[in-house]
């Protein structure tokens, strides 16, 4: 039994949380380019009003900042490392890198595991606290995105309440490009806020250096809709579209989430 399980230091993070073993660390994914799905944490203290994953698992939008804290996650998913081949997704649902990663360390630990059964990995976050791994990663086979949709933090801390702000997300994404690191921006879910200011984002995007440019419509479910709706953005596929030609008028390379 995890160590976590009993876990009583109250250092560091101290957001709502509770703490149950892992039963199971990979699950299949259908993701594009990803065989497993690797989620340290259930719940994201991020809640970005535009989140699907809330109604992906059945989750209520008040609890969904309660994080679960997934004990053992690291001893389990070595043992099932032992019969799975492909590529590992990690933060496919929810931040690897959110605020209680600083305390509970859980994806830094799986990091450890995956390295040393030399697994490529995919990861994507929208927090700097990466940066913390970048010994760990530099060694490592995979891709990592970091998911910017304004560069606006007025936009953000309304979109995207309780992530970095743009400003850290870009010289994250500088600093992990700069490292040699496989990065790409994910610009996930391109909205309305865009419109109009499409080339002053691909700038601020490319002038971290960033050769790869991921795009993704929004994802529109129930409850999600009526949360954008209350703020009045929605998806927009004319910026999609503008974004697309822009960065790639300036020599990236964009392509689809989910293909063209």
């Amino acid at each position: 039994m995890s160590n976590l399980l009993q876990f009583t230091d109250t250092e560091g993070w101290n957001g709502r949380y509770e703490i149950a073993e892992c039963k199971k660390a990979l699950s299949p994914s259908k993701l594009p380019g990803i065989d497993h799905a690797l989620n340290p944490y259930g719940g994201c203290e991020h809640c970005c009003l535009y989140c699907y994953a809330p109604e992906l698992t059945y989750t209520k939008w008040s609890e969904w900042n309660v994080i679960r804290v997934r004990a053992g996650i690291e001893s389990r998913l070595g043992r099932e490392l032992t019969s799975v081949k492909g590529v590992i997704g990690i933060g496919t649902t929810t931040d690897p890198y959110q605020p209680a990663e600083e305390r509970f360390e859980l994806t830094k630990k799986c990091l450890i595991k995956l390295k040393e059964k030399k697994m490529r990995i995919h990861l994507h976050t929208k927090s700097d606290l990466i940066l913390r791994d970048v010994d760990i990663l530099r060694t490592m086979n995979g891709d990592i995105g970091i998911t910017i949709t304004s560069v606006d933090e007025n936009i953000s801390k309304m979109t995207e309440p309780n992530a970095p702000v743009p400003a850290r997300r870009l010289e994250t994404l500088r600093r992990l490009t700069k490292e040699g690191l496989a990065t790409y921006a994910l610009v996930s879910p391109v909205l309305s806020v865009l419109e109009g200011h499409e080339e002053e984002f691909v700038e601020s995007i490319l002038s971290t250096n960033v050769k790869r440019v991921y795009i993704d419509d929004l994802n529109l479910r129930p409850l999600l809709m009526m949360r954008m709706e209350k703020v009045g953005i929605q998806g927009s596929s004319a910026a999609k579209e503008r974004i697309r030609s822009l960065a790639s008028s300036a020599g990236a390379e964009v392509l689809d989430v989910f293909g063209a």
